[in-house]
């Protein structure tokens, strides 16, 4: 049967159908790890009396992605075999697991945080290594990637389902149901393909680590105006991360996991959509799009509740697929059309993610703190209507800079070239 010019064909060769289906598993447990226990950390810590805590756990994911990708995930990468690195980080992270369900309690909840931010300095760079390791198996058909890693966005949904349907969105054992498939990937990684070991590059480690080359693409005014942006959005985006569940929580839904991972299915059937809507409109169309559509998220948050506006809160979780793939993903495209021609994508890719999942989401998660911590005990839907206004506004005012400052180069090029 033939194949159309452009679609993933996984099943033409049965050794490539096997090897994609390894992979598959991979990301699918690399994910449903994160997904089991962040989703609802947040409604879980407000109710065993945490809450005050919550900013600091949720800072803990950006400062380890700092920490764990750059240092640990990009140095210890050279010595050691990503298949052997993935088994020993997820054997150990799960063991952390295991102990964390009996750390958040009033007495020990500062412990726990440091514990959890020991824990997330270990799996954050098994992300990486995980799309390491699936790259390298596949060597030119990297094709079929969006492929696989769409199976990691099914194990975010599947955990957030299975802790919905148990009935553990507000129970601290979130994380022993994490830690149980945490052990189960790093046994499972033992059979990975064995792909080699970075080769060290002339610039150095540190350079590396640094990004020195990826900075420099900065003195193009649009890529210095698209992460400027990026940045400042990722500040609202962390509230989301952290205080969405608490809040789906006060307006009386009862199955919180279930129901956010509306906005991963959403995620889902936008990210295959992504490459063709790309071509199709360029970058800054899609990019006011997902800023916008953050904006529009926290104001149906703020008008959302328990009764006759229920519906607000169902379509702001949904349009998590708008939010982040029109953003984040189509950033990513956009950052690789700037720096591939200079040799430096996974440097330019680790610079973004330092920027917005680092410095942007830890901004984002202290604020968030100090807006929530001018609520009562127990907030009820008011309280956090009037706490929704602040990331809502700001997104505007982000996406009303980003159309009235960006320019995209690329595309005037791409012009210029056709018209010649």
């Amino acid at each position: 049967m033939a194949v159309a010019e452009g679609s993933i064909d996984v099943t033409a060769n049965p050794a490539d159908g096997w090897l994609t289906g390894r992979l598959s598993a991979l990301m699918f447990m690399q994910f449903f790890v994160w997904g089991a226990w962040n989703v609802t950390l947040g409604l879980a810590m407000q109710t065993v009396g945490v809450g005050h805590l919550i900013a600091n756990a949720f800072s803990v994911g950006p400062i380890a992605s700092i920490v764990g990708s750059f240092l640990l995930g990009m140095a210890a990468a050279r010595y050691v075999a990503p298949r052997m690195l993935m088994v020993i980080l997820h054997l150990v992270g799960g063991a952390i697991l295991f102990v964390l369900p009996g750390l958040v309690t009033p007495e020990s909840g500062t412990t726990f945080v440091w514990l959890l931010l020991g824990y997330m300095i270990l799996y954050m760079p098994t992300v990486g290594l995980a799309n390491t390791i699936a790259l390298k198996s596949f060597g030119e058909r990297t094709d079929n990637f969006p492929f696989v890693r769409a199976f990691g966005t099914l194990g975010w949904i599947t955990a957030g389902l299975i802790i919905g349907w148990a009935g553990l969105s507000a129970s601290p054992e979130i994380f022993r149901v994490a830690a149980v498939v945490s052990v189960a990937l790093g046994l499972y990684s033992f059979t990975l393909p064995n792909v080699a070991s970075d080769t060290p590059r002339d610039e150095g480690v540190v350079r590396q680590v640094l990004c020195v080359e990826a900075f420099s693409l900065m003195k193009q005014r649009s890529f210095l105006i698209f992460v400027t942006c990026a940045t400042l959005i990722s500040i609202p985006l962390a509230m989301y991360y952290a205080y969405a569940s608490a809040y789906v929580g006060a307006a009386g839904i009862e199955n919180v996991g279930g129901t956010l991972a509306i906005g991963q299915m959403s995620e889902l059937l936008f990210m295959f959509s992504m490459p063709w809507l790309y071509r199709r409109f360029g970058v800054k169309p899609l990019l006011l799009v997902g800023m916008a559509a953050w904006a529009l998220r926290y104001a149906l948050f703020a008008i959302g509740d328990g009764g006759n506006s229920l519906w607000a809160i169902y379509v702001g979780v949904a349009l998590h697929g708008v939010c982040y793939d029109f953003f984040f993903v189509a950033g990513a495209i956009y950052t690789g059309t700037i720096a591939t021609p200079k040799g430096v994508n996974a440097q330019a890719q680790g610079m973004l993610t330092l920027f917005t999942y680092g410095l942007g989401m830890l901004l984002g998660s202290q604020i968030g703190g100090l807006l929530y911590a001018q609520l009562p005990a127990t907030p009820s839907i008011a309280d956090w209507h009037q706490m929704w206004w602040y990331p809502a506004i700001a997104a505007a005012a982000i996406a009303i800079l980003f159309q009235l400052t960006f320019r995209d180069d690329q595309k005037a090029l791409g012009k210029m070239e056709a018209a010649r």
